[in-house]
């Protein structure tokens, strides 16, 4: 969907590149990209009325996405 906010490139700025050959490199982190991109667009669905959902259900994806940034951060911080 386009103009998604919280893409990976706007919450990683300078670190596309890295995240690309992580994902070639490693399936479980392509995994959580692939999560992240999902739980992002269901959430932006949601905020745009275009696939509303309730207010907790929407409060837990928020919650889920923070952990799925929190996990990429975490595998990018090494390198």
């Amino acid at each position: 969907m386009s103009n998604t906010p919280h893409t990976l490139g706007e919450e990683f700025p300078g670190k596309l590149v890295t995240i690309h050959a992580l994902k070639a490199a490693d399936p479980r982190f392509a995994r959580i990209l692939e999560e992240y991109d999902s739980v992002n667009d269901r959430i932006h669905r949601a905020e745009t009325k275009i696939a509303p959902v309730s207010q907790e259900e929407e409060t837990n994806l928020r919650k889920q996405r923070l952990a799925l940034k929190d996990t990429i951060e975490q595998a990018l911080a090494p390198l």
